[in-house]
């Protein structure tokens, strides 16, 4: 045994721990990260560390594979062993394990797994879900699993929940008010180095981070590696931007290395192992909490982290990047005084702390559910209502998975789990690309639906290209890491994969039919069939998202696509594809046979202005074929002249005599209300069968409408049952008999009904009547002889006494051959001019 394990601060705290198992048999154990909470305690819970203590069986579930492969060699070498001894460990694809092993780590994937296809969970008397704080949804999904065993079938099954945090409270309660242990590890002093960018950074947005940043946090490397002692540990949010600051580090006085879950193997050992040279470990989350590196004394923080984000209508999902929460900014700079005092560079201003979240946003309120709703229905809980979770699932994710998992056919009406969705489930594959492999093998062949679905389960690397095809091809030739991990997994595919194919397609259909397969609502045809040299052919998706390729696309102008992969940036209409395969219109009816649709379709066409009905068949949003209707169902055909009525309005689509009825009518409902009728847009379309029929039902496009005489349907609208439509002239007169005996038009198209009439029409009148039985008072506008606006008034005797000097004074130098009396009210009114002296 290697006397190490006497030095790991979390020695202490295993009495405790061992009473709370001893106890209750469960526990929630705090100890921050370095203190041997992930390599110690299972070796002290399986009884190695003390021969006075019963031999147990012991399961470790770690969130990464990266950490599990860390954990089991940690451990190991503490025990003085090689992995597959004592201690062993077990990820997709990969497992070491021997005979002698009480000690097994696995990732939470295969731990729900496992307890899938036995819930007693045989082979293991205690299990450590480790990193619980991450909140990563397997972890949470086991957990309450585990407590369901416990309560059910093993009450004897020990459980402890351990976290790098002290934030336990929940973590307790949902482990029944169990014990919490914690663990105080040697905290040295880390000093806070506030290193904003020089200028100021685009936000990121989807996955691309701006490049300016990336170069500012090279440069902080730099000045770190200058100002201060020991290793540096650079947090970044992914591969690909680890990839650019590691070009920008050639030359430091340190070893460059970069660790994420696609490392190869011996760099990730290197990361791992104390080294006399100094080092920069370029790292992505994984370091936070999962691992320790050794001999850190510095670590610059770039403040960026990858969370999942789903977008159900446009059925994309992927990882976006955002600000790193307060709490992963605290342990990322703890790793910097976990062996001696240090610093921490932080690669943004102190202000923005405000603005950051607390803790990190839980994976089960923003990831897509497919998977955990399958899980939940094979555990007998489609609901998931009955499962001890620390967040409930959103409810519109869950919907949108059971709405999946019914097209794949994994799950019944109910949402029970079918035995096809028991089978996609065991594949250890998202149901996408459990169906996939289940459905390509006897289309294309078990080995080569297994390498198709092997490139989907990992995206290869972008710097491959984004024609799938072409990856495939050179993936099956390479070396790389990336390439063993491909092979891995298909290995492990090709036990579930079943029968070979009689029959075999060429790779590039097989390729496009696989993808297909998997992601049928991204089933995508090009816009244009012949895009101009040097364009990109815009393409929609059966989903209805449209969808364009990258610049420098090595796909070309194909007509037909099966996408793998996409996203979509922020600000974007369209989503951009980053990987696809070729696909033909055979291929993708044969592969989206539950999206082909054959319907009559009877609409209102606003380019043509009229209706528009036809045969159509389409696939999802892809319209495949059509032809038109010769005698479409008339009910549909009024429906559809309905449809251009809303959207274009029932003032622009039918021809409104002015002045005229409606006009009247629209004054009345306002003045009195009932029984006169609404005859705004919204009221008239809503009542269009009582005014517009027969002529509605006749009319097929816009002149059939403007045909349509208006005043005569609206006639049809008046209150005649109640006798009411009789006084239509009384309440709103159409024109007005003025004293010189002419009959003037009342205008209605305003607010307040005026009359515009000259002002020798009117001597000798001392009042004009009021509209709406008394209700309204009539305006009146005052002309010249010439017809122009002399004066407004609502009140003529008044105007005559006190307006009408003003006016004559003005007007009759003007029209001397007019009348213009000293007294208007005992005036002859007239039409006429002056006869001749």
């Amino acid at each position: 045994m290697n006397p190490a394990w006497r030095e790991l601060p979390v020695r202490s705290a295993l009495p405790a721990l061992h009473d709370a198992l001893d106890g209750p048999g469960t526990a929630v154990l705090a100890a921050p990260p370095g203190t041997g909470k992930t390599t110690l305690v299972p070796l002290a819970l399986a009884g190695l560390l003390d021969p006075g203590r019963p031999t147990l069986r012991v399961l470790v579930a770690e969130p990464r594979r990266l950490a599990v492969r860390a954990a089991a060699r940690r451990m190991a070498w503490l025990l003085g062993e090689a992995v597959g001894g004592r201690v062993g460990y077990t990820v997709r694809g990969e497992r070491r394990v021997g005979p002698e092993t009480v000690v097994e780590v696995v990732t939470t994937g295969v731990l729900l797994q496992r307890l899938q296809r036995d819930q007693e969970l045989p082979g293991a008397d205690v299990v450590v879900l480790d990193e619980c704080h991450e909140r990563h949804l397997d972890a949470d999904t086991s957990l309450a699993f585990l407590l369901d065993v416990r309560a059910a079938l093993r009450p004897e099954l020990r459980l402890v929940c351990a976290s790098a945090t002290s934030d336990t409270g929940a973590w307790a309660r949902l482990l029944g008010g169990a014990p919490v242990v914690e663990a105080h590890g040697v905290s040295h002093p880390v000093e806070t180095v506030w290193a904003p960018p020089p200028r100021a950074v685009r936000p990121a947005h989807g996955t691309r981070v701006d490049p300016a940043l990336l170069d500012h946090v090279a440069a902080t490397v730099r000045r770190a590696l200058a100002e201060q002692a020991g290793d540096v540990l650079c947090f970044l949010p992914g591969v690909g931007e680890i990839a650019r600051v590691a070009g920008q580090l050639q030359g430091v006085p340190a070893e460059v290395l970069q660790l994420h879950g696609r490392a190869p193997q011996a760099v990730q050992d290197a990361a791992l192992t104390p080294s006399a040279a100094r080092r920069v470990v370029l790292a992505t989350a994984v370091a936070e909490s999962s691992l320790t590196v050794p001999g850190v004394r510095i670590v610059v923080d770039a403040g960026l982290a990858r969370e999942p984000r789903t977008d159900h209508a446009r059925s994309l999902a992927g990882l976006v990047t955002v600000r790193a929460s307060l709490a992963a900014a605290r342990q990322r700079a703890g790793r910097a005084g976990r062996e001696a005092p240090g610093t921490v560079y932080r690669c943004w201003n102190e202000a923005e702390d405000a603005l950051a979240a607390r803790f990190p946003t839980p994976e089960i309120a923003l990831a897509d559910l497919t998977t955990f709703a399958l899980q939940a229905s094979c555990w007998g809980d489609p609901d998931a209502t009955g499962l001890a979770l620390p967040d409930a699932p959103p409810a519109g994710a869950m919907a949108a998975a059971r709405q999946t998992l019914q097209a794949l056919g994994a799950v019944d009406a109910d949402g029970r789990a079918t035995p096809r969705g028991v089978r996609l489930a065991r594949t250890g594959l998202h149901p996408r690309l459990g169906r996939a492999l289940v459905d390509g093998a006897p289309a294309v062949g078990a080995r080569r639906a297994a390498e198709v679905v092997a490139l989907l389960s990992e995206e290869p690397p972008r710097a491959l290209g984004d024609d799938l095809g072409a990856v495939w091809r050179t993936v099956r030739s390479s070396n790389d890491p990336y390439a063993g991990r491909w092979r891995e997994e298909v290995r492990r595919l090709l036990r579930a994969a079943g029968s070979e194919a009689a029959t075999q397609l060429p790779d590039t259909t097989a390729a496009g039919l696989v993808v297909a397969l998997a992601f049928p609502e991204r089933i995508a045809r090009a816009r244009v069939e012949r895009p101009a040299p040097g364009e990109r052919s815009p393409y929609l998706m059966a989903s209805g998202t449209a969808a364009e390729l990258a610049p420098g696309t090595a796909l070309g102008a194909l007509p037909w696509l099966a996408i793998a992969a996409a996203d979509r940036p922020a600000g974007s209409p369209s989503a951009r594809i980053l990987h696809a395969a070729a696909l033909d219109e055979d291929t993708a009816r044969l592969a989206g046979a539950s999206l082909l649709e054959s319907r009559e379709e009877v609409h209102w066409d606003t380019r043509r202005d009229e209706v528009v009905s036809r045969r159509v068949e389409s696939l999802g949003a892809i319209e495949l074929a059509e032809k038109p209707l010769n005698r479409p169902d008339r009910a549909l055909v009024r429906t559809a002249v309905l449809e251009g009525l809303a959207r274009e309005g029932v003032s622009a689509l039918l021809t409104w005599p002015s002045p005229g009825l409606r006009e009247r009518l629209a004054f009345l409902y306002s003045a009195i209300g009932a029984p006169w009728p609404d005859v705004s847009d919204a009221a008239l379309l809503e009542r269009a069968e009582e005014w517009l029929e027969p002529e509605l039902s006749r009319a097929r496009r816009r002149a059939d409408l403007a045909r349509i005489d208006t005043t005569a349907a609206l006639q049809r609208l008046l209150p005649w049952a109640t006798g009411e439509a009789g006084r239509l002239d009384e309440l709103a007169p159409e024109r007005i008999t003025v004293p010189s005996g002419s009959k003037i038009r009342v205008d209605y198209s305003t607010e307040r009904p005026f009359l515009a009439v000259k002002l020798q029409e009117l001597f000798g009148w001392t009042a004009a009547p009021a509209l709406a039985a008394g209700r309204v008072p009539l305006t009146i506008h005052l002309l010249s002889p010439a017809g122009r606006p002399a004066a407004v008034t609502g009140d003529l005797e008044s105007f005559w006494q006190n307006g009408y000097r003003a006016v004559r004074a003005e007007l009759r130098g003007r029209y001397p051959r007019h009348p213009w009396p000293e007294d208007p009210s005992t005036a002859e009114p007239t039409r006429r001019l002056n006869p001749r002296n």
